[in-house]
């Protein structure tokens, strides 16, 4: 249920927020959730009495203002915050409907980091070189101890007292720091995938409660059924017949990238993320491909080149090697896919995608422009070269959006109609 402006609001503080927090926030939550999230936390957390307890009751209006946002881009905000873990929200229904906002901390980078769910989110959100940019920031340094003794005294080295009432008065309700758990709906049902694992196998009383959470996320980020997880976890167990979780995650991404059991790659369909789409109104010939490379998924986009039928194992294993293996993004791989079919007699051979997605890769292209300004570079030199120069470029016909003319013309509506057919038939 949507919240409206003049609906009221109290924020309340589940934990304790420090400055530290904010560079959690800013390098590991919002790549993920997007600044106006992040803005929205802020702006609760600004509403706290200074005691950083509570806050006075506000209508949404007030918030609307504050950030100089729409009804719904709060809601689309406050969603993702709760999603994440951030916030969470209670309703009471009335003529005037009465929420709570409860502010959680985020996680400290080591939760965040070894957590698989925020992990290969904040992966996905910012690609390769920037994660590993940001992973480096929160590394502690190694020093070498091995010549150093531990010489630190310990508590009962130096106080000693006698035992006193206050032993007996335990005190629950002082502030400290909370962290709400990432909720999800696992399609799997637990208690059945134990069932059809041998008790001489698995030793049922060692799964724990965090066992059984890390499953559900490996079954929710994979997307995997139950018969997927009974095979991963039997072949996970360790000697002692306990579950490794390390193990289950490095057999999880195998299954994941071999397409083991014939099934597919939740990111295969998956279109270009939205911070690497191109932000542009014209309405050139060349500005329509680059949105439909964009919002066009990689298997929509190699089943509209079948005008029967469906995409076959060979063309889906490319495509995961594209994604998995060299990490390409969705829009990326939609532009090599249509380059590759133009220069190859309309023919998806995964040793000559290799040759060129490789280069990509290092190239570091994540955009559909720089894809489609790179392989119209290739198509210059290798037509240039007349075929000469090696055996790895054969050069057929060129895609339709490396004709120069399309740059800068607008197209008309007839236009955009035979492209689209063009797009989704050539």
């Amino acid at each position: 249920m949507s919240s409206l402006p003049a609906d009221t609001f109290v924020v309340v503080n589940k934990t304790i927020l420090s400055d530290k927090d904010r560079n959690i926030l800013m390098l590991l939550y919002q790549p993920i959730v997007g600044h106006e999230a992040i803005s929205l936390y802020y702006t609760f957390w600004s509403y706290l009495d200074k005691s950083e307890l509570i806050s006075n009751e506000w209508t949404h209006h007030h918030i609307l203002k504050d950030m100089l946002i729409s009804n719904s881009e709060f809601e689309d905000a406050k969603a993702k915050l709760e999603a994440v873990g951030l916030i969470k929200t209670y309703l009471k229904n009335g003529n005037i409907n009465n929420y709570i906002y409860e502010l959680y901390s985020p996680m400290n980078a080591s939760e965040f980091i070894n957590n698989p769910l925020l992990n290969i989110a904040l992966y996905n959100s910012v690609g390769k070189l920037e994660y590993e940019r940001v992973i480096s920031y929160f590394k502690v340094p190694k020093i070498n101890l091995k010549e150093y003794t531990d010489v630190t005294h310990k508590f009962s080295d130096i106080f000693a007292f006698e035992v006193s009432p206050l032993n007996d008065n335990l005190i629950y309700d002082i502030k400290k720091s909370n962290y709400r758990k990432l909720e999800i709906l696992s399609a799997i049902d637990i208690n059945t995938i134990l069932d059809l694992i041998s008790d001489d196998m698995l030793n049922k009383k060692s799964i724990t409660k965090d066992t059984k959470d890390f499953i559900y996320k490996i079954s929710y980020i994979y997307n995997y059924d139950n018969d997927d997880m009974v095979e991963l976890i039997r072949n996970s167990i360790s000697e002692r017949h306990t579950i490794d979780k390390k193990l289950l995650q490095e057999n999880a991404t195998k299954y994941y990238r071999y397409d083991n059991m014939g099934k597919l790659p939740g990111i295969i369909y998956k279109s270009q993320p939205e911070y690497l789409r191109k932000d542009s109104t014209d309405l050139s010939n060349r500005s329509r491909m680059i949105h439909m490379f964009e919002t066009t998924s990689p298997y929509d986009f190699i089943n509209s080149k079948y005008k029967t039928g469906n995409p076959t194992s060979s063309d889906l294993s490319i495509i995961s090697y594209l994604l998995i293996d060299l990490n390409l993004k969705p829009g990326v791989v939609n532009v090599l896919i249509d380059y590759v079919l133009k220069i190859n007699n309309n023919k998806l051979i995964k040793s000559f995608v290799e040759v060129i997605a490789a280069q990509w890769g290092k190239s570091g292209i994540e955009t559909v422009e720089d894809a489609m300004n790179l392989a119209e570079k290739e198509y210059k030199k290798n037509k240039k070269l007349n075929n000469k120069s090696t055996k790895n470029i054969k050069v057929n016909k060129s895609p339709e959006w490396i004709d120069k003319d399309i740059k800068e013309d607008t197209a008309t509506e007839e236009e955009i109609r035979k492209l689209e057919s063009r797009m989704k038939r050539s």
